[in-house]
């Protein structure tokens, strides 16, 4: 030791140095070998020590997961399966970055590889049960994130282009498919509207996630086109779910036609009534004065979240859930900006990035997951390629047609289409319920038989539609959206003013805050306008 100490003061270099990070940094003009062989030099730096952290904890949870339940955790249990996907979904995400493509893409194949590639198919054994509330969690988890970021003068200025977005697209998908269904495959009217309804819906799991990405890019957010889509995602949703339990309902003989028929306009009240209530009780609950406001606003708002989306489902109210949730999360975020934090300073939102990054692997992976190979041997597949295809077509058209009037240009307007195309959540969620119901209901083979192909057809859309979807969004958001470069709050409501109507020519007076001129790239419009409050 003295003799390493002598060299060190003496100016000479120490045996040991050659694998020392510390003396070894590369120049500027080091080739790739030269990188390669520095960034494994130590201590750990670097991203090899964030995945050499990643595999430490990997291992440790893992370790504690066998301890606690013994085989569970072993290859062939339950938690071992789930631990295995978060893991693999994290690992391809990464390489995923590299290219245009988004992450989830990357997510979805890994869960889908893993249930149906021979030998390393360890999905088929994730508890059926566990994954759907595993990805319902992640879903409140977005739908908590979405609804507090959202930009409320932008969504007053966009309620009645989200309607018609959420509206005419849903209605006309389901209509063609349905027609499809009646005379190609023979399906009984009521049956055949229960598929339209189930391939209507677009995915918030990928919609709302891959528009936060657009938002936090500052794509389209001068125009308002993240939060417009985000809105109309929610309500595109509950119009799908109630279209298609009014319809499922009506299928069976027991089934109470007036309640039906009341059933998704009830559930739209509901979802609303519990979210303005939940969201008005967080501006006063828990006091603005105290202590750990944060980590309480957090449990409180997350606690209403799952209750809501558990609960209403529960009480036979799927769909009301997801709303509330949303309504709940973007009404405290007002109420929050008002009473102490701001838009610069709010801190809930990077708490639910960080929960994101860990549920956003879950809720791609699981999806992926449910998509079995076994249910695409049956039925008839060709048809219903077809009948997807013919149904996105007038889906896609309706929905460029649909932002005529909104003042958009024809690239905008090719973005929003685009946006609208992926399936994926809600195929899964409703997908299995109407083969479940006729089971339940002592149902005729035939009836079982439209059943099977409805699931068979609900698992061609997400297999087809979610990495398209995905993969459309995010390689087209550059190159369709304009990039935002202003932080005045009177432009950005002004540019949504006009899509309603030109001829009001009053603009709102802003607020001047210098530190917007000193973090502009770092702080999102959406952020800056809601600093109106």
């Amino acid at each position: 030791m003295a003799g390493a100490g002598n060299e060190q003061r003496s100016g000479r270099t120490p045996r040991c140095i050659p694998c020392l990070a510390e003396y070894n940094e590369p120049d500027e003009d080091a080739g790739c070998c030269e990188r390669l062989k520095y960034a494994f030099m130590c201590p750990p730096h670097g991203k090899v020590a964030m995945w050499i952290s990643k595999i430490v904890a990997a291992a440790a949870i893992w370790g504690t997961f066998w301890a606690i339940l013994g085989d569970e955790a072993l290859p062939g249990g339950n938690f071992f399966s789930i631990l295995v996907l978060i893991y693999a979904c994290v690992i391809a995400a990464a390489i995923v970055e590299l290219t245009p493509f988004p992450p989830l893409l990357g997510m979805l194949l890994v869960g889908f590889c893993l249930r149906n590639v021979p030998k390393i198919d360890v999905g088929r054994d994730i508890d059926k049960s566990w994954a759907s509330t595993l990805r319902t969690i992640a879903l409140v988890v977005i739908l908590i994130r979405a609804g507090s970021g959202l930009d409320p003068n932008a969504l007053k200025k966009v309620k009645w282009m989200a309607l018609r977005l959420a509206f005419f697209p849903c209605v006309v998908e389901a209509a063609v498919d349905a027609v499809i269904a009646h005379f190609l495959l023979d399906f009984p009217w009521m049956w055949a509207f229960v598929m339209g309804f189930v391939f209507s819906a677009v995915s918030p799991a990928v919609v709302v996630p891959s528009m936060i990405g657009v938002q936090e890019k500052g794509l389209g957010v001068d125009e308002g086109i993240p939060t417009l889509l985000i809105a109309a995602c929610s309500v595109n949703d509950v119009i799908a779910i109630s279209g298609f339990g009014i319809v499922l309902g009506m299928s069976f003989s027991n089934a109470n036609l007036i309640y039906n028929i009341f059933h998704g306009p009830l559930e739209l009240v509901i979802g609303v009534a519990f979210g303005v209530f939940a969201g008005l009780l967080f501006w006063f609950i828990p006091n603005k004065n105290s202590k750990n406001l944060l980590m309480y606003r957090f449990i409180m708002v997350t606690a209403f979240g799952l209750l809501a989306t558990f609960g209403f489902r529960v009480g036979g109210f799927p769909g009301a859930g997801a709303l509330g949730t949303l309504i709940m999360a973007f009404v405290a975020g007002i109420g929050w900006r008002r009473r102490g934090w701001t838009s610069t300073d709010y801190p809930i939102k990077a708490v639910l990035a960080k929960c994101w990054k860990v549920f956003q692997p879950l809720l791609f992976g699981l999806i992926g997951n449910a998509v079995s190979i076994e249910n695409l041997q049956s039925g008839d597949i060709g048809i219903g390629v077809g009948m997807l295809f013919i149904g996105l077509a007038a889906r896609l058209a309706v929905t460029f047609l649909s932002s005529f009037g909104m003042d958009f240009n024809l690239k905008e307007k090719l973005f929003i289409t685009i946006s609208w195309l992926p399936k994926a959540t809600v195929q899964a969620a409703i997908g299995p319920v109407a083969l479940d119901t006729a089971r339940q209901e002592n149902a005729s083979e035939d009836v079982i038989a439209i059943a099977t192909s409805i699931l068979t057809f609900a698992v061609l859309s997400i297999l087809i539609t979610a990495p398209l979807g995905a993969a459309g969004i995010g390689l087209t958001a550059p190159i369709l959206l304009k990039k935002s470069t202003r932080v005045d709050v009177d432009d950005d409501i002004e540019a949504l003013e006009s899509k309603e109507s030109k001829k009001d020519d009053h603009q709102l007076n802003g607020v001047n805050n210098p530190a917007f001129q000193n973090s502009q790239s770092d702080v999102s419009v959406s952020e800056v306008i809601t600093t109106k409050f």
